[in-house]
């Protein structure tokens, strides 16, 4: 008898997922539900699969989604994070493992003692970034501890990022994943870590002009910016007492000062909407941000406002989005600054249909073992064969593919709200990952611990 996995959202992230899912649908017996508000999106091959079904499900209609729900054995959301927790309260109510590849949030901490009780396991954060880099991190820092080392230093950065063969502007930037996401990046409190033993914060004004910089062997030179509270992995990781802790986002070099003139213009901001912004041309929304001048063009307003010569890289980064254009029009209502912001950037940076993206992981481990001081440099680079078929929707969905049939299977069996920090979870996972080509490498490196010279200067 087939045993029934309900994929709840089938959006970018979910190719390889889906695909994961019904190869091994023979030989483990699956059938497969997808439910999504728009299931015309998902592909005729998924479609006309013999062991998969796809309904229309929107997430706000309590009865279908219940119904779906109790009719799975174990369910997938690749939702919103914050539409989880509808689908962990059924879940929970219905006896129904669940799995996610977003953080914990405090709602589903909530449900921790009951979910225990029934013996259910709701595995989350095991996608890339949360996911592959927990797994990944705490193999290298379980390898240490078991010799007997003692961990110093921990940095871990991550970007979805445009594959080198596809790189064709001057941002050396395309969406692989939810823009939103990315335009309103670091927003939310300042940004806080460690750096050998001192507390560090980054307000949002400040975070894209401190960054530091590493090489990847094979693909260049890389910058990573901080995320928002490093202090989060402290316990889950047991690094109490590491001297350094911080968790970046990484991007290639000059990216951040170029996305800081949006930060010091403006236009990232989504707390308030702008009036009469539909049917708004480029020019004009950019012009909201500039001191009123009846004599200087926009574009000379922009270049004093933000101190950039006309030779400036960055001013021609700004006119390859056509920021001046006064024929183009934005047609939302009622938008914020934010909103507009990702409306225009989409029109430049999404992916072409043979477009590949790249992801790029990195984590530096330093570590003290019998009086000495090493350093573990380790990295992993995938790249996507398609629009499709992402290196982003890889890394994503393939460790929640996984995982979800290593609990449907009774691999993974401890209950509880947890995320991959553990041996049971996180060696079979990233064996697999192996055999897709998902791995990391290491290099063994002088013991530098934080390197000032690797931060850029502010202006």
């Amino acid at each position: 008898m087939s045993r029934n996995i309900l994929v709840i959202g089938a959006g970018k992230s979910t190719s390889y997922l889906l695909d994961y899912f019904l190869e091994k649908s023979n030989e483990e017996q699956l059938h497969l539900t997808i439910g999504d508000l728009n299931p015309e999106s998902i592909s005729k091959a998924v479609k006309d699969h013999k062991n998969c079904t796809v309904i229309q499900l929107d997430i706000q209609n309590e009865a279908a989604r219940k119904k779906a729900i109790d009719e799975s054995d174990i369910v997938v959301s690749m939702l919103p994070a914050f539409l989880h927790s509808k689908v962990a309260v059924d879940c929970l109510a219905l006896n129904k493992h669940l799995v996610t590849a977003s953080y914990v949030s405090d709602s589903l901490k909530d449900l921790e003692a009951e979910v225990k009780k029934r013996g259910l396991v709701f595995m989350n954060e095991i996608g890339l970034d949360p996911g592959i880099d927990h797994m990944s991190a705490m193999q290298i820092i379980d390898r240490i501890r078991d010799k007997g080392g003692k961990i110093l230093l921990f940095e871990s950065f991550c970007g979805g990022l445009v594959a080198p063969e596809s790189d064709d502007n001057l941002w050396n930037y395309k969406f692989t994943w939810n823009p939103r996401n990315v335009v309103l990046a670091g927003q939310g409190g300042a940004a806080k870590f460690i750096q050998e033993g001192t507390y560090k914060y980054l307000p949002y004004h400040k975070l894209f002009r401190r960054t530091e910089f590493f090489d990847i062997e094979g693909y260049g030179r890389f910058e990573g910016y901080a995320n928002r509270n490093s202090l989060n992995y402290r316990e889950a990781y047991g690094l109490q007492d590491v001297l350094t802790l911080y968790r970046g986002t990484m991007r290639r070099v000059g990216f951040s000062k170029a996305w800081n003139m949006f930060v010091q213009l403006g236009m990232t901001d989504d707390s308030y909407t702008i009036e009469n912004s539909e049917d708004m041309s480029y020019r004009e929304f950019t012009n909201l941000f500039l001191p009123y001048s009846p004599t200087d063009s926009v574009e000379l307003k922009l270049r004093h406002y933000l101190k950039i010569d006309q030779d400036d890289i960055m001013w021609e980064k700004l006119l390859e989005l056509d920021l001046f254009n006064d024929q183009k029009s934005i047609p939302l209502k009622h938008a914020t600054p934010a909103q507009i912001l990702q409306y225009i950037l989409e029109k430049s940076w999404n992916l072409n249909d043979d477009d590949k993206d790249m992801i790029v992981m990195y984590h530096k481990i330093g570590y003290e073992l019998q009086g000495h001081k090493y350093q573990i440099d380790a990295n992993m680079v995938v790249i996507g064969e398609n629009r499709i078929h992402t290196a982003m929707a890889k890394t994503v969905g393939l460790p929640v593919a996984i995982a979800t049939l290593a609990i449907l299977n009774k691999k993974i069996s401890t209950p509880g709200i947890q995320i991959p920090i553990k041996k049971e979870v996180y060696q079979p996972i990233l064996e697999e990952l192996k055999s897709y080509g998902i791995h990391f490498k290491e290099y063994k490196v002088p013991y530098l611990g934080y390197n000032p010279d690797s931060v850029s200067n502010e202006d």
